[in-house]
Parts: C-alpha cells; sequence; structure tokens
C-alpha cells in the first residue's frame, strides 16, 4: 500500500521543536542503517581489484579481445582484500553492489564491437556456478562475512531475462527454456518482453506455463561435475515447498535465492527489469524474503539489524518524476508494487543540471511526499549509460557534492571517486566507461588525491547522517545557501546543517531552532563552533560546511 503524503513542513516543525533534546538522542542511539538514504558502490568485479592471479584465466579464454572486452584479472577477493584496507570504510560506504559472478559463457563472440567475452557477468552459462576467473564459493563467503563485519552491506546482481550467447563451446538451450528470435522492437509491452534484447541473446520464457525439465546441456554439465544428484535433489525440495510449477522463471528464482540462504547477502539489484513481466519480479521478491528470513534464523549471531531484504530494479529509462508509473506506450506498470523498494533513476543525471535548491527540495519532496516508504538509486556515471554526467572528468568536486547530497539512495561508480578516465582510446561502446580501476593515480596524482579527499568526506558525513540522504530538506538561505537536513525513526532524531558555495575563509551562517551555545561540528575541516544568536562563525579554507551536532 503506498503511504499518503504527509506534510513535510509539520514534520521538520516537530523535529525542531525537540531540538533542546536532540544531543543526548543521537549520544544514546545507535545511528540505523536505511536503505532510502545508502551510500552504496558499484563495481564491474572483473575491472576492481585483483586479489589473485591464479584464476586470470580460465576455459581456454585466451583468444585475442576488443580493447577493454576481455577478462582483465578482478575478482571477490579483491574486492574483499580492498574492504580490509578500509578503503570502503574511509569512502563512507556502506553498501557494495558488483556486477554477477555466476559462471559465464566459455566462448568468445563478436557483437560488432570486436571480439568479446564475459567480463562483465551477464552472460550466464550456469546460474547455480561461479565462473573461477570471479572466484570460488568460499571466496564469496568470506567477502560477505567480511563486509557484514565492516559494517558494509552485499547486493549482488539478478540476471533472470535471458542466458548468455550462443558459442561452439556454449550451445542454445532448449525451445521450451528459450527464444531466439524475434529482436525486441521496444513499441508495445510485449515487443519489449517475448522477444531477445540483442541478436544472439537467447530470451528467457519467463511468461511460459509450460513445465520443462532442466535443459539438456546443463544436466550433462553437473554430472560431468559430479553435483546433479544433489542438484535435482535440492530443486525437488524447492518446488515441494513452494508448489510453484516448474517453469523457466522458477528455476532461475530458485538458483539465486540459494544465494541468499547460503551466504546472507542482503539485497539484489534485478537486471533488464522491464523485459520480463512484472508478475516475476512479485514471485523474486517473496522468495528473496524467504530465504533472508530463513537465514537470519540459521545464523542468529550474524544478523546485521532488522531490515527486510533490500530490491533495486533496472528499468531502464525510469524516471522519478513519473513516480509509480512506467510507461510502455500500451500499458502502465508500477514496478514499485511488483517486488521493488528502489528503482534506478535515470533522471537524474539531467536534474544534477540544475542549482542545488532546484535539486534538493524536488528530491526530497518526491521521496518524503507520494513515494514515502520507497526509494530511487540515484547515479551520475554507469555501467551501460553512455552519456554520464561529466564524461571528461571535469566536475568531479560537483559530481560528488550533487550525488552525496541529494535525497535517496546514492551509487557512486568504480572511480567516480578517483576520476578514473571514462573515454578509453580504442574501447567502442560502453568498453569505455568500464577500464580497470585506478589505484595508481591515487598514490601518484595530486588532482586525484583531492578528488578523492573530497568524496570521502561527503561520503563519510552521509553514511553518519541518515538525514542527509533519507531525512527531510528545507532550505534556511538563499545566499549565503544554507540548509537543514532532519530524520527521525523512532527513538532516533537526526539533523544537520550544510553550507554549499560559500565564501572561504571567515564565513557566518543562519542556524536556527538551535539555543545559545549548542556546539557542532564541521564534518568537512574538522573545527567545532558554538550557536550564538541563532547563528556560527567559521573559518576554514573550504567553501563548504557540514555541520553535525556533538
Amino acid at each position: 500500500m503506498k503511504i499518503k503524503t504527509f506534510s513535510i513542513f509539520a514534520a521538520l516543525l516537530f523535529f525542531l521543536a525537540g531540538c533542546s533534546t536532540v544531543d543526548k538522542k543521537v549520544e544514546i542511539a545507535k545511528t540505523p542503517f536505511v536503505w532510502e538514504g545508502a551510500n552504496l558502490y558499484f563495481l564491474l568485479t572483473d575491472r576492481f581489484n585483483n586479489g589473485t592471479t591464479s584464476n586470470d584465466v580460465n576455459f581456454e579464454r585466451e583468444l585475442p579481445t576488443a580493447t577493454l572486452r576481455g577478462f582483465e584479472g578482478g575478482d571477490i577477493k579483491g574486492i574483499t582484500q580492498k574492504i580490509k584496507e578500509g578503503y570502503f570504510t574511509n569512502l563512507g560506504i556502506n553498501a557494495i553492489w558488483f556486477t554477477p559472478v555466476t559462471e559465464q559463457i566459455h566462448g568468445v563472440i563478436d557483437e560488432g564491437t570486436g571480439n568479446t567475452y564475459g567480463y562483465h557477468g551477464y552472460w550466464a552459462k550456469d546460474w547455480t556456478a561461479l565462473d573461477p576467473n570471479f572466484g570460488s564459493m568460499e571466496d564469496l563467503a568470506n567477502l560477505v562475512e567480511t563486509a557484514h563485519a565492516n559494517g558494509i552491506r552485499i547486493v549482488m546482481d539478478a540476471v533472470i531475462n535471458h542466458t548468455g550467447p550462443v558459442t561452439e563451446k556454449d550451445p542454445v538451450w532448449s525451445k521450451d527454456w528459450v527464444r531466439v528470435e524475434p529482436t525486441c522492437t521496444y513499441k508495445s509491452y510485449a515487443s519489449t518482453i517475448e522477444c531477445t534484447l540483442t541478436n544472439n541473446l537467447p530470451d528467457i520464457k519467463t511468461e511460459s506455463n509450460v513445465e520443462v525439465d532442466i535443459p539438456e546441456v546443463l544436466a550433462q554439465k553437473w554430472k560431468d561435475e559430479g553435483r546433479y544428484e544433489q542438484e535435482m535433489k535440492e530443486l525437488d525440495e524447492f518446488f515441494e515447498r513452494t508448489s510453484y510449477p516448474r517453469t523457466p522463471k522458477y528455476y532461475i528464482i530458485k538458483w539465486l535465492c540459494d544465494y541468499i540462504t547460503d551466504f546472507g547477502i542482503d539485497g539484489y539489484r534485478a537486471d533488464t527489469v522491464k523485459h520480463t513481466e512484472a508478475e516475476v519480479w512479485s514471485d523474486f521478491r517473496k522468495e528473496c524474503e524467504y530465504a533472508f528470513k530463513l537465514w537470519k534464523k540459521n545464523n542468529p549471531a550474524k544478523v546485521m539489524d532488522d531490515n527486510d531484504f533490500y530490491t533495486v530494479g533496472e528499468v531502464y529509462n525510469y524516471n522519478i518524476s513519473n513516480k509509480f508509473a512506467f510507461d510502455f506506450g500500451d500499458k502502465k506498470v508500477d514496478y514499485f508494487a511488483n517486488g521493488f523498494n528502489e528503482l534506478i533513476n535515470f533522471e537524474f543525471k539531467y536534474n544534477a543540471q540544475s542549482s542545488y535548491e532546484e535539486l534538493f527540495s524536488k528530491y526530497s519532496e518526491l521521496l518524503n511526499g507520494d513515494l514515502k516508504g520507497y526509494g530511487v538509486l540515484n547515479y551520475l556515471t554507469s555501467h551501460d549509460d553512455g552519456s554520464p554526467f561529466d564524461p571528461k572528468r571535469e566536475k568531479c568536486f560537483e559530481t560528488a557534492t550533487k550525488l552525496l547530497l541529494t535525497p535517496g539512495t546514492s551509487q557512486v561508480y568504480y572511480g567516480d571517486e578517483t576520476a578514473r578516465p571514462l573515454i578509453i582510446e580504442g574501447a567502442v561502446g560502453d568498453a569505455t566507461l568500464r577500464s580497470f580501476m585506478n589505484w595508481d593515480d591515487i598514490k601518484t596524482n595530486e588532482k586525484t588525491q583531492a578528488v578523492l579527499v573530497h568524496w570521502q568526506k561527503l561520503g563519510k558525513f552521509r553514511i553518519n547522517h541518515p538525514a542527509v540522504g533519507a531525512g527531510m530538506h528545507k532550505m534556511i538561505s538563499e545566499k549565503p545557501y544554507v540548509f537543514s537536513r532532519s530524520f527521525i525513526k523512532g527513538e532516533y532524531n537526526d539533523m544537520v546543517f550544510i553550507g554549499l558555495d560559500l565564501s572561504k575563509g571567515e564565513k557566518e551562517l543562519t542556524i536556527p531552532a538551535l539555543k545559545n551555545g549548542t556546539k557542532l561540528r564541521d564534518a568537512y575541516s574538522g573545527k567545532n563552533v558554538k550557536v550564538k544568536n541563532g547563528k556560527v562563525n567559521i573559518d576554514t579554507e573550504f567553501d563548504i560546511v557540514l555541520l553535525e551536532l556533538i
């Protein structure tokens, strides 16, 4: 049920009325994790960090490829290594989403952009196995445990729409499982769903109500690996428990939910959502919640909090301004009503071209109004959006400020924080967005170091204060530009005051509703100030102030 809009102004007044007791509550209440205001880091597993070179080549994937279209060595161990080093903690990240790590097709194809392997993870061959280029089940278990120990949630990537392309090494699945034509025209609901996204990308018949057996090629693979009986036993148990028909979508839903039951991952980003029937995702969400509750029951000592399982959908070209409706032309679909907490917001990069106040107030009004109880995942750079906000990395500071201070969940795409180049000579199409993480620049490039520090300060402020991403926005003054964010959850109250585009050096900011002598800390400069007659004076070398109660 959608929650009705309530008065933002009234709620803010209620919060301000209790400001005299805010200090005490903040000191005794643990900062809650809320997905609506999380700072989520998105990375390509193969392009982030190489934790071990021992798994860099598998299945004889050694043919020459086009630029950035082969495996580059990144793996699960590499992600874990960076968690242990504190990279994500220092960046203010409290959730990580990485591209699929299931076993990919073994062969190579040319989509018109040169030879390409399944380095990106979206060309599944076997949903029940991990690709050795990415790592092992033990590696994945260690990643989740390490992340949780550092207060970081793990979001995996769910593909239900299609298998990987057909190659000499990767036969097509049987016709009761997939279609190989027609190609989608996107002119209607049906021509977006009952079709293949591109040539040679077999489309799972998610609409089918006809019961099917395991594809012969997959059954033989399991037999060769000595695990056929176990896999079939688990499938029998799943279908017996759920009473679902043995149709293609339910097999894949079962396989994806195993990663929740086995490892306790916290969420799924769902790929190509609008290319399957909306009802698929309702069933998916139901089974994800069952698996998450089962994992919590079986692992009580490892439970982080009482949050439900998180699902965010990639409904390509969904815009926050459309709220609940995605329009196919002949049909409108509400994906929030079909299993999703959040949707990826493709509008944000356009909104980010407006002023701070126009941007912040728009998102606060929508997310605390009609969309209250749901959320959006905002981004300014991504792996398959060929028109990023800052393609030449000329606005790295502005990118961070707008992304991390806008209400909603923020998606930091790997390398946003290090000005990783998005224009790579010789790379065609989305490959140019997927270069290997520029770790050396962090050590040697002063510009990169300065950009990273800015992202770190804003990121840590964001995760320390749910008010930033999940709270209500209120402008205090236009010049200098100062605003507040407030957030209430149970006994937890949070409020921050932020100033942007300020003069460097001495500055005076209006801070209403706080009594004289209230102590505040500027998280950007580290300096402390006191409120006097509704104002604070602070002298810093920066044009930004992030004030928090101390």
